[in-house]
């Protein structure tokens, strides 16, 4: 199926995203096949079934422009555009708080990508974080497992550095400094409630 974007521009998967998949369905028992979304979208029911938190993934509008209707029962969608610029992946409210965050994978060791985000999307956390609501990104490093939670104005941080014309990834020793190692568990899965605490807590 072909995607574009509101301006028309075509939707191109990126290939890292790709390999990411084929690597966590793979690499370790403990993941047990799933991808970072997967494994936020248990954690998140789970909240929403022991009423601690209701979560959850936003929907991307997507506009169906061509459909190949060969028969009823094995109609294909040939080719769609995504309505609007999409924001960040989860929203909710948590103990009268809204929280509002992304969460990327990557399969480098040593450092998180900007590239994984978009502009708009820093934008929207910057807006959230100015009506007082909670933003953070949720990284996920494939390949060893490990997975944090970094608040956003330590992501904004990191992107002024790129756009100033400094790197353009976040070094793995930065996010260990700044960001939150999150612990996988079984139920949940990613409890990064508990990290949503301390930093309420401490704000």
């Amino acid at each position: 199926m072909e995607l574009r974007y509101p301006n028309g521009k075509k939707y191109i998967l990126d290939k890292k995203d790709k390999n990411t998949r084929k690597t966590s369905n793979s690499i370790s028992y403990s993941n047990r096949g799933m991808t970072l979304e997967e494994d936020l979208n248990i954690t998140n029911q789970y909240y929403l079934q022991n009423d601690l938190a209701v979560i959850h993934k936003k929907p991307t509008p997507v506009q169906i422009v061509h459909v190949d209707y060969k028969s009823r029962s094995t109609a294909v969608i040939k080719e769609a555009y995504f309505k609007q610029p999409s924001t960040t992946d989860y929203n909710g409210v948590y103990q009268g708080k809204y929280i509002d965050f992304e969460a990327k994978e990557t399969n480098n060791t040593t450092s998180f990508p900007l590239q994984n985000f978009h502009e708009h999307q820093i934008d929207h956390m910057k807006k959230v974080v100015q009506q007082n609501g909670i933003s953070f990104v949720i990284l996920r490093f494939a390949k060893t497992e490990e997975i944090f939670l970094l608040e956003s104005h330590y992501l904004f941080n990191f992107w002024s550095r790129m756009t100033s014309g400094g790197r353009k990834s976040i070094k793995k020793e930065e996010i260990k400094q700044f960001g939150h190692l999150i612990p996988i568990g079984l139920h949940p899965r990613i409890d990064y409630l508990q990290i949503i605490k301390k930093i309420i807590k401490n704000g």
